[in-house]
Formats: C-alpha cells, structure tokens, sequence
C-alpha cells in the first residue's frame, strides 16, 4: 500500500467531528470520484477494509494503555476483562521475543507488558478497605502507607505493587508480605522468641544432615534436595539446617559462634527466619566472654582496651550519680545507646565484638572517657573535692580510681600511688584507721555495759 493511501485511512479513521466536509448537493447523484493521486475526501464512517491489509493484521482491541487525546472518546474505552488481559500478556510476550533484543522497540513492548501485568493484578486482587492492625501468630501487622517503595513479600517471594496492591509490616520482627498472604503466614513472630529466650546458638554451624528433616525444609516443611530436584537446599551457617528457596534468600549476616570462637566477622549465607532473629539480638548484652571464651583477651588486644575504659566508667558513676551538674548535663546519656556498660564490664553485644573488631568503638569510647574524666577533675569542683591523697607518701596531686597510675584498696576503696602501694609492706592506714576506731568504739560499749 502506498504512504498515500495510508495517510488517507490514517485520516479517515481519525476524523475531527467539528471539521466537517461540504454537504452533498440534495438533487445531484453520488459525490464526485476524487482524481487520481489526490487523497479522499473526509468522511464519519470507518473505510472497509483492503484485501492487503491481511498481511499485517492490527491488534484486535484496545486496552486504553496509549494516549491519543485527540482521536478517541474517553466513554469510548471499556474495561478489559481477565480473558482479554490474559490474551493480551500472551500475545505481548511473543511479540518481545520476536522482536530484536536490546531494541527499542523491544523495550516499549516490555513497558506494556508490565501494564497488563498491573491491569491484571488490579482486577484480581482489587483494592478493598482492609483494617489498619491485624494480628497474627503474635505479629502485629500494619498496613503500609507508601506506595513507591518496592518490597518483597517474605510469604510468597513476589515484588509487592505498592500502587495497586495492599500489604502489611509486622512492627515486631519487620516480616512483610501482601494482605492476600496474611492468612497463610505459619511462622510465629522472632521478637516473641526474642523476649522469652534471649540467647544466641554458640555452636559452629551444628549440621545434622538433611534425612533428620525428613528431606523438607525446616520452616516451610517443603521437599528440598542438595541436587535441586524437587527444590534446591540451602544451609544455614547460623542454625546449620537446610532451607527451601523460599524460606533462605541468601541473606548475608555476621554469625556469633564463628565471631566469639575464631574472631571471625565475615558475613555467612543465614535463612530469613534466622537474619531476622540476629537483626533483633544484635544489640542486647547477652554474651558473656569470659564465660565462653576467657582466652580471647589474650589474643585480641582491642577487647583488653575496652575492658579497662568499661571499667573506669563503672568507677566514674557514683560520682556522676551525686553531682547535680553531671545529673543536670545529662552526662551518662552519652552511653544510651550501650545501657549496659554503666551497668557492668563482663557483657557484650554482639554488635560491640563488630564495632571492636572495625575499631569504631575504642575511639568512640575514649572520647566519652575524656569527657567524663575532664567533668570530674576539671569542670565540677564537687567532683574535685571528692578526690584522695595518697596517705603513704602524702605527696603528689589530687588522686582518683580511675586514674592509670593508681591502686585502690580492696576493702576500703582508699586510692593511692601505684608505686607506694605495692613499695609498702604495711597495711592500708584507711584499713588500720577504721580498726582502730571500731576497737575504741567496742571498748566504750562495754565500758558502759560495766555496773
């Protein structure tokens, strides 16, 4: 056919209603044939179709995906049902691979194709008032008001469309999934597990074998093989068991038994189950190293440095405790974020063994052990004058026990030089001090208990 003719039908199916052609005159015969070459004149009525058409046979409807604002009616574009869309998706889908790859033209078909697919979804899974909070299995779910952030279901492994699909976060452990999917959710919430049983597996990936899960997977208990025939086995480095593809995404997550027994951090291949549990414990002080393994302070040597900054703290507390400057500064909020170090010295996260081995927290750590150390000895004259004076050589400047050239007795928690102290064979003169008063005090008792 030639561009002419095409260029006539073009406009003859796109006829402008508000451009109309003269009138037929009423008494004259049918209208004059246009002369050869010339297009034909306007008219309301689709042409017929040419036998050459055949050849290249149009679409046989419109989904109403492109634009033409000036050809077509709105009212004009019904909605498409499930069959057609179904038809449409399979005829988009030999078009793609007929066309040449990486074209353009290959690419508008892809866009069109994720279209259908939208429309299709749409009118399977219409969008329906649903409530804001659903519990299920101890998960408290809330529905989702962002519509442009792509996520993944962890029930079915699908992209959740935000924009015409409804879904769900649990504000416990963060497992998401569709509405539709809220009902076949089997696994309870981590963060009940978490709050009952605060405790982390220590054993180095603990493998049983797959014929002691009966060859299914440990959450989901679908059939998995090592060869991937039902379905591909993928361990676990944290629990050691074997999940299906649906239940381990290949997560990446730092193990705690291969970090407190090897000082190990490098990343292992964790299921979902077990990435969420770690991301929930990897800030509770629940590991208790020299309990598990004494003999990692003397091969790392950043552990012995923040054992000894730990330390110092817990000597610095009373002070902060009893100033009302240090109260009112809020100077112990600067470890709010470790509550535990203003507690005790002997537990660990598991996010303080990343944060030492990185060397984050040393440096963190001797900036608030500066500041803490400049209130008490510089800053606050009430935290001076709670300060001693070693009583053996009675020389030196204004002594405090978490000062590095110092020993504080055990028994009266007197500070002295470290030297003097440890020069000095005699007992502490605090320690001899209260004996001697509580003699005399013992001995005026019994004075007046005397008839």
């Amino acid at each position: 056919m030639a561009y002419d003719e095409k260029l006539a039908r073009f406009r003859q199916a796109h006829l402008n209603p508000f451009n109309k052609g003269p009138e037929p005159p009423v008494g004259g015969g049918g209208p004059e044939e246009p002369p050869p070459g010339a297009a034909p004149p306007s008219v309301a009525r689709r042409p017929e179709p040419c036998p050459g058409d055949a050849e290249s046979p149009e679409p046989p409807m419109d989904l109403g995906l492109a634009e033409d604002h000036f050809s077509r009616p709105v009212g004009l574009i019904l909605a498409p049902d499930v069959r057609q869309l179904r038809r449409a998706i399979e005829e988009c889908k030999r078009a793609i691979l007929a066309l040449p790859e990486h074209s353009e033209r290959q690419k508008d078909a892809v866009v069109r194709l994720i279209h259908l697919r939208l429309k299709l979804q749409e009118l399977q899974d219409p969008d329906e008032e649903e409530p804001n909070i659903r519990v299920v299995l101890e998960h408290r779910f809330y529905k989702e008001k962002s519509k442009s952030v792509k996520q993944t279901c962890d029930k079915c492994s699908t992209i959740i469309w935000g924009l015409i699909q409804t879904w769900y976060t649990c504000t416990g452990c963060y497992y998401r999934c569709h509405s539709k999917c809220l009902p076949l959710v089997t696994k309870p919430c981590v963060r009940s597990k978490v709050s009952h049983q605060a405790e982390y597996q220590l054993s180095i990936c603990p493998e049983s074998g797959l014929d002691s899960q009966d060859y299914r997977c440990a959450e989901c208990r679908a059939p998995i093989a090592l060869r991937g025939v039902p379905s591909e086995a993928r361990q676990c480095d944290y629990t050691g068991l074997y999940y299906c593809s649906s239940c381990h995404w290949n997560d990446l997550a730092v193990v705690p038994a291969r970090a407190i027994h090897n000082w190990d951090f490098e990343p292992r291949k964790v299921s979902r189950c077990s990435m969420r549990y770690l991301a929930l414990m990897v800030s509770r002080p629940v590991l208790k190293l020299r309990e598990i393994n004494p003999l990692l302070f003397n091969y790392v040597e950043e552990l012995v440095e923040i054992r000894k900054l730990r330390q110092d703290i817990l000597l610095m507390k009373p002070y902060f405790i009893t100033c009302k400057e240090a109260m009112e500064a809020r100077l112990l909020l600067q470890l709010q974020d470790r509550q535990h170090f203003v507690e005790n010295d002997e537990m660990y996260s598991l996010q303080d063994l990343i944060d030492i081995e990185a060397g984050r927290l040393s440096c963190s750590l001797t900036e608030i052990h500066t500041l803490f150390a400049k209130h008490i000895k510089l800053d606050c004259e009430r935290c001076q004058a709670k300060g001693f004076v070693c009583e053996l050589c009675k020389e030196g400047d204004v002594l405090f026990p978490f000062d590095s050239h110092t020993s504080v007795c055990t028994d009266c928690s007197a500070v002295f030089h470290r030297d003097c102290y440890y020069d000095n064979s005699t007992t502490c003169p605090k320690c001899a001090r209260l004996s001697l008063r509580k003699q005399s005090l013992f001995q005026d008792s019994v004075a007046e208990a005397e008839p």
